[in-house]
């Protein structure tokens, strides 16, 4: 039997708990307050920093005084802990089980391969993917004022039409053009949510680690950017600043090559997901073979289970069958600071230096920062 962190708390403080909540701030009916934000506000700000995980942000309060010395707690990320699924659950409220964008590659009924979220185009459609309205069309339909401010070429990616469909997009690449467009959305004449999407931290730290200068300085670069949008606020708004996963550095001894272990491939049809993160596809009825091979081979550096182990344990949250099929039937999650390389399935990923997708809290624990506007 596998012992391995706990599953992440769906029901109450995770990602997933984020829009639900701002639902209940913004008063809109039928939605409850599951991370304590209060109520009475005009708008809610949503920052979501990729990649900053809440050890790295409390660590580095020299690089980050703003949002060290704002009110900031530890939240769940959803697991995988990656950026589609970090994506998906924060924009539809719900765990992965539920939304089926479950890790950095999956397999997806009728589509030939593994689906790569990230570069995601028109096939298969994000609306067979993930059917189900997102938050932003909810609250949309409820008379909130949605505005998304991110990079144009997100804005009819299929991974935003999946996960974040809903309200106006405002495409803008530049950090003037960010906070122009949030200045432009700043008096709403009904209740309003304003979602913001901060990508240069992430792409940092999978360059150079979250333990290198260059990472802290653009930690402090968001800092700064942070501080300019709590300026861009009114008292009436509440300016949250989350994240979709944190990281970790992977040094270069601590890859192993999966591909140069031959029996790890005995009755593997595919394996997807991502270094720290494995989805192990394996013939019908061989996923507990399969499990013990990785388990000897690799258990000192992961933790293998069997897909009906993981949703047993909540990792996924509830999880329809139709989603349960994307998961592969063995899974392996990296621990400590080790990845499960693969040059034959994703060699660029593979080299990078800063990995998540694990269960390790700095990839888990990300931060919930709460401020009103004008701070």
């Amino acid at each position: 039997m596998f012992v391995a962190p706990p599953a992440p708390d769906y029901d109450g403080g995770s990602l997933a708990s984020v829009l639900p909540s701002v639902g209940a701030a913004l008063a809109v009916p039928g939605y409850w307050d599951l991370l304590g934000l209060g109520d009475g506000f005009r708008r809610v700000v949503v920052v979501l920093i990729d990649g900053l995980g809440l050890s790295g942000l409390t660590a580095h309060s020299d690089q980050a005084p703003f949002m060290n010395g704002a009110d900031v707690r530890g939240i769940h990320a959803a697991v995988p802990t990656t950026t589609p699924t970090g994506l998906a659950s924060l924009g539809t409220g719900s765990p992965p089980g539920a939304h089926g964008l479950v890790g950095a590659s999956f397999m997806v009924e009728g589509h030939h391969g593994l689906l790569h979220p990230l570069q995601w185009q028109d096939q298969p459609s994000p609306h067979v993917v993930q059917p189900e309205p997102t938050m932003l069309e909810r609250l949309s339909q409820r008379g909130v004022e949605v505005t998304s401010i991110g990079p144009r070429a997100y804005e009819k990616s299929a991974l935003t039409l999946a996960a974040l469909r809903g309200g106006t997009y405002r495409g803008a690449d530049s950090v003037g053009e960010r906070l122009a467009e949030l200045l432009a959305a700043r008096t709403p004449s009904v209740p309003a949510l304003t979602y913001v999407y901060w990508p240069d931290l992430d792409r940092t730290g999978h360059g150079h680690g979250v333990d290198s200068d260059h990472w802290r300085q653009e930690l402090a670069h968001v800092d700064y950017i942070v501080e300019r949008i709590a300026a861009l606020c009114t008292p009436d708004d509440l300016l949250l600043v989350t994240a979709d996963h944190g990281m970790v550095d992977v040094d270069p001894k601590n890859r192993i090559e999966i591909d140069e272990i031959p029996a790890l491939r005995h009755h593997v049809l595919n394996i997807g997901g991502e270094p720290r993160c494995r989805f192990i596809y394996t013939r019908v009825g061989h996923e507990q073979e399969v499990a013990a091979v990785w388990r000897e081979s690799l258990g000192d550096y992961a933790w293998i289970m069997t897909r009906d182990e993981a949703i047993a344990a909540g990792y996924f949250g509830t999880t329809e069958p139709v989603v349960a099929d994307r998961i592969g039937g063995v899974i392996a999650w990296a621990k400590d600071a080790w990845s499960l390389s693969s040059m034959s399935t994703d060699a660029r990923v593979s080299r990078l230096r800063g990995q998540h997708g694990s269960l390790t809290a700095p990839e888990v624990e990300i931060p919930l920062i709460t401020m009103t506007g004008g701070a």
